[in-house]
């Protein structure tokens, strides 16, 4: 029969191992879930009302629409 400090040194060895592994995973997950939070944040950041300018351009570009799609329909204006 073997030496009973082998199986110990073995069996610590492989504890330290497991430790270090899902160690280095749980670093891993925290990660990649600061970056899925940056990224929701920077999606906020976009979603911003957009500015006054941009607005009366949208609006000018619908009457325009609008006179267009009358045209198209033979509607005199």
């Amino acid at each position: 029969m073997q030496d009973p400090y082998v199986y110990l040194t073995l069996a610590t060895t492989a504890l330290a191992g497991i430790a270090i592994l899902t160690t280095a995973a749980l670093r891993g997950w925290n990660g990649w879930l600061d970056l899925k939070r940056a990224e929701l944040g920077r999606q906020g950041e976009e979603a911003a009302p957009p500015s006054a300018a941009a607005r009366i351009e949208v609006a000018d570009l619908k009457e325009r629409i609008r006179k267009l799609e009358a045209i198209a329909a033979g509607v005199d204006l």
